[in-house]
């Protein structure tokens, strides 16, 4: 099956909620998400809560119903930059492979615009990420920077790029 198939058969129940809306278990699986890829797959220990997390907004889908697929925060103008901010951008082994890491992406740009209206959006990518990125009309600021031993570039949609 071609990756424009997987992503035609893809039915994704997003579900979108401020800190203060999650329930203890989504909290639970969101955490237990971000440590298992950035913590324990790319073997980076680093401090996750950075105080960010309850300004924003939290954006997944599940994989069977379970375990989260797919996961991104929406990080509020003015919490870390002065743009609003996808942030946390990360799909699991239970979602790979079929297309729900770019619907992740075009939902969170989805979001933003209807919280924020049309803006730009700015974006911390780990280096290799770069093209994916570039795909929804980010582009590098020319600022590039070291985050717990990973290469990251500072990115930015500006806001009449179309998702």
């Amino acid at each position: 099956m071609s990756e424009g198939q997987s992503r035609a058969r893809l039915q994704l129940d997003w579900r979108c909620a401020h800190f203060d809306a999650l329930t203890p278990a989504e909290l639970y699986a969101i955490t237990q998400a971000r440590i298992s890829v950035f913590i324990v797959e790319q073997t980076c220990p680093y401090q996750d809560a950075d105080g960010a997390d309850p300004a924003c907004h939290h954006l997944w889908t599940l994989a069977g119903g379970r375990d989260i697929a797919a996961y991104l925060r929406i990080v509020p103008p003015g919490v870390k930059c002065a743009e609003p901010s996808l942030g946390r951008i990360l799909t699991t082994t239970a979602g790979r492979g079929i297309g729900i890491g770019r619907a992740l992406v075009q939902e969170g740009i989805r979001r933003v615009e209807s919280m924020y209206g049309a803006q730009p959006i700015r974006i911390g990518a780990q280096r290799y990420l770069l093209a994916f990125y570039e795909s929804f009309g980010f582009v590098r600021t020319g600022y590039d920077y070291d985050e717990d031993g990973i290469p990251h570039s500072e990115m930015l949609r500006p806001a009449s790029t179309s998702g």
